[in-house]
């Protein structure tokens, strides 16, 4: 049983540590720290790097938002958070719990207030001296993109921008993680893009979209490009059409004030859904790196022609998510949720048709889907493989036979499956459909590591260990 335990280990620590480096020593400040993204995400992932995983002794927690808080109060809100949304089999016990609150600073400020950005830059000396977080320090910012620009411009002003000497042989990093959606259109990126150089390098940047750590993700270029029998078929002379679909259960809960700026096609289709698009859609890189990836992702993006009036019309729908019951549960509409103008005509679901203009998937319709308040959390890419030329089988053989479809699921139970005709057994010959399936856990016999756990280690270890992140920002950039 010892062994089990240790080869799991070893396992999530390959998946998780790239090129084997593990994380530095540094103080990571979370920007919007009372959020959602925070409470549900940001604090369980770090909590179990914490617990699971080899994390320096050097390493401290800075929380940075408006709410005012003592450091226990903060502590105490922390781990009810870590309580709630981490997973039963990954809870830290009394002991560790108490080790990981130790950690944890709070810092209370306006964003725009330069004297909070200066008392956040002394509890960081602070805390260089005292924990030996060596000046290494990751600034990620859970805060509406709105925010963004004054954040960054504070953090210029108070110095916190710049690495340190830390002696004779060793200089501080200093790094800044901003989730997508970067920006609100293209123009807002490139302002946005031109207020992180004036205060950063552009190797410090960490654009990032949390959907390209999770594994099934990743895995679409390991069965695109990795295996000799899909990429033939991978065209518009096999395939009939694809979908993709990223279905949420929840509400906005308490984002109102981010959600009621981007809704849906903001939040969701131009950052996740546009990244797994070009995953699916490109062509193969001269090389697995960021760049290479990158510039192929580029193609496919500049390869979707802008809707005109007349296809927005024709090839969307909007949609607001009205009072009922999902799983059981009560759910009141979007424009009953707290923030939320009872006139808003923001979306909370869309479905649009689009194509891509380029030899591989000309006249392939590309159907996209997402919504909050669904009745089923799903995400999933489908192919939809045409049917064959010549049907041999009598109509009679085939009733209700569905065409070849694979499809990749990304959550919540990551894996694949194929759907295939095959015989029914007996002297007729009738066909039916069947699953060839394919399952993360059933087939390594671990849960994949949660996609944060992923982009966070890979933004605290080495430079060259971020293949998943992007650093141009060209999300909007659709000519």
């Amino acid at each position: 049983m010892a062994q089990e335990v240790h080869a799991e280990r070893a396992l999530k620590q390959h998946s998780i540590w790239q090129n084997g480096h593990p994380p530095e020593p540094c103080a990571v400040v979370i920007f919007g720290a009372t959020g959602d993204l925070t409470q549900r995400k940001l604090l369980p992932t770090l909590a179990h790097l914490f617990h699971d995983h080899p994390l320096p002794q050097a390493f401290s927690i800075v929380a940075f938002a408006r709410r005012p808080l003592t450091d226990e109060q903060w502590r105490s809100m922390a781990l009810e958070s870590i309580n709630k949304y981490l997973p039963e089999d990954d809870k830290l016990d009394s002991a560790a719990q108490k080790d990981f609150a130790q950690r944890m600073f709070y810092c209370q400020s306006d964003f725009n207030d330069r004297e909070g950005f200066q008392k956040l830059a002394d509890l960081l000396d602070k805390l260089d001296r005292e924990k030996d977080t060596h000046g290494n320090r990751l600034y990620y910012l859970a805060t509406p993109p709105t925010t963004d620009s004054e954040i960054i411009h504070q953090l210029g002003e108070a110095g916190l921008a710049r690495p340190r000497q830390v002696n004779d042989d060793e200089e501080s990093w200093v790094r800044i993680v901003i989730e997508k959606p970067f920006g609100r259109d293209l123009a807002s990126a490139q302002k946005l893009n031109r207020e992180l150089a004036r205060v950063f390098r552009e190797n410090q940047i960490y654009r990032i979209d949390h959907y390209m750590g999770k594994e099934t993700v990743q895995n679409i270029l390991a069965f695109r490009f990795a295996n000799g029998i899909f990429e033939p078929l991978w065209n518009q002379k096999y395939i009939d059409h694809v979908q993709i679909l990223v279905a949420e259960s929840l509400g906005i809960g308490t984002r109102a004030e981010y959600y009621e700026e981007s809704g849906a096609i903001r939040d969701m289709v131009q950052n996740h859904i546009m990244q797994v698009l070009c995953l699916t859609c490109m062509e193969a890189p001269v090389a697995f790196d960021a760049d290479a990836i990158r510039d192929e992702k580029v193609k496919v993006m500049r390869a979707i022609p802008l809707f005109s009036p007349e296809d927005v019309a024709n090839r969307t729908v909007r949609g607001q998510y009205t009072a009922g019951v999902i799983n059981g549960q009560p759910q009141i509409g979007y424009k009953e949720e707290k923030g939320v103008a009872p006139n808003s005509t923001t979306e909370t679901y869309v479905a649009l048709k689009l194509f891509i203009e380029n030899w591989r998937w000309a006249d392939v319709p590309f159907y996209i889907r997402t919504g909050k308040a669904l009745p089923k959390r799903s995400t999933e890419v489908t192919i939809q493989f045409k049917r064959v030329p010549h049907q041999l089988y009598k109509p009679s053989e085939t009733t209700g036979l569905v065409p070849n479809r694979l499809t990749i699921r990304i959550q919540p139970d990551e894996g694949m499956s194929l759907k295939f005709a095959a015989k029914v057994p007996g002297a007729a010959r009738n066909l039916c459909d069947v699953d060839m399936n394919f399952s993360y856990t059933s087939a390594f016999g671990i849960e994949s590591p949660d996609a944060y756990e992923r982009l966070i280690a890979d933004c605290r270890g080495p430079p060259e260990a971020d293949e998943l992140i992007e650093r141009d920002g060209r999300q909007w950039d659709n000519p």
